[in-house]
């Protein structure tokens, strides 16, 4: 009777102990629920059902899903602390002036660009700088100068730590279409040398409107290939323009200077441009962004 009477207690602590590890299993999230949000994304509900898997989706396009969303992950996980640091220290104000690649023709993202991407970067976790952006497709630097003298792009620039800039590609688009039959670099001489001009006079009017403000010039990329071919000359002119850019920034301690080229030609095949074949595509802009805030970390942080 005893023996039996041992045994039943002993079922009974058994059945006691499944029933305490099934409750503390079921009170504690698995690793499946947690959820990492990327910048671009905002949740709307505090629990979400994980998405059912397509069972037609190919590897392929599973591959192409990696590569879209892969870099601004990545970029925020590269991005400097110290320049994060700096931005967190103070009110940043930045103000993006230029032509179709500071607006951000090219990317699928309405909001995209490297401008956009660099907005949303920096303010990932909160506001810490805000941007504004007078980006317009076609720009050349004579047009560019005179939208200056805006008063919205005046009240902008006045009140910004910070000016990007993208002024060039068109100019010398200009050119080459009124020379594509007879390609000669002395043109492309001429209108750098005024080219030069109009950029000295548009960072003097910066400086005139706001005296403590960093400006950074971006360079040019090559995006004639598709249109003119592989032509030796117009690697010579891009080098000869981005050495314009270049010592304009040598000039005052205040500008800097961002190179694209090399983004671009260590990957020549297309592969970062758009479907247009000339502005970058998503992936182009965010190594633009990513370079861009390389340098702001250098000189800001």
């Amino acid at each position: 009777m005893k023996k039996k009477t041992l045994i039943l207690l002993i079922i009974l602590i058994l059945i006691g102990i499944g029933i305490y590890i099934n409750f503390s299993t079921q009170s504690k999230p698995s690793f499946q629920e947690v959820t990492i949000v990327d910048s671009d994304e905002v949740e709307e509900t505090e629990t979400q059902d994980p998405p059912e898997e397509d069972p037609e989706l190919s590897e392929e396009e599973s591959e192409e899903e990696e590569t879209e969303s892969g870099p601004l992950s990545d970029f925020i996980v590269r991005a400097a602390q110290n320049t994060v640091n700096f931005f967190s220290n103070r009110e940043t104000k930045i103000t993006a002036i230029g032509d179709s690649l500071t607006q951000g023709i090219g990317a699928t993202n309405e909001e995209g660009g490297y401008v956009g991407i660099l907005e949303r970067s920096i303010n990932q976790s909160e506001q810490l700088v805000t941007v504004n952006n007078f980006g317009v497709r076609g720009n050349r630097s004579t047009q560019m100068l005179e939208r200056l003298s805006l008063p919205e792009v005046e009240e902008s620039v006045q009140e910004s730590d910070i000016i990007l800039i993208t002024i060039g590609a068109n100019d010398i688009m200009r050119v080459l279409r009124e020379n594509i039959t007879d390609l000669d670099l002395d043109p492309f001489y001429t209108e750098r040398d005024l080219y030069e001009e109009r950029l000295d006079e548009i960072t003097e009017t910066i400086f005139e409107l706001n005296p403590n403000a960093d400006i950074y010039l971006l360079g040019i990329y090559n995006p004639y290939l598709h249109y003119f071919g592989d032509v030796e000359e117009l690697g010579v002119i891009l080098e000869d323009w981005n050495d314009t850019i270049e010592e304009a920034s040598d000039e005052n301690e205040q500008i800097f200077y961002v190179p694209t080229e090399d983004l671009f030609s260590e990957n020549n095949d297309g592969s970062l441009l758009a479907d247009d074949q000339f502005h970058p595509n998503d992936t182009g802009y965010k190594l633009m962004a990513q370079r861009v805030l390389d340098y702001l970390s250098e000189n800001e942080g």
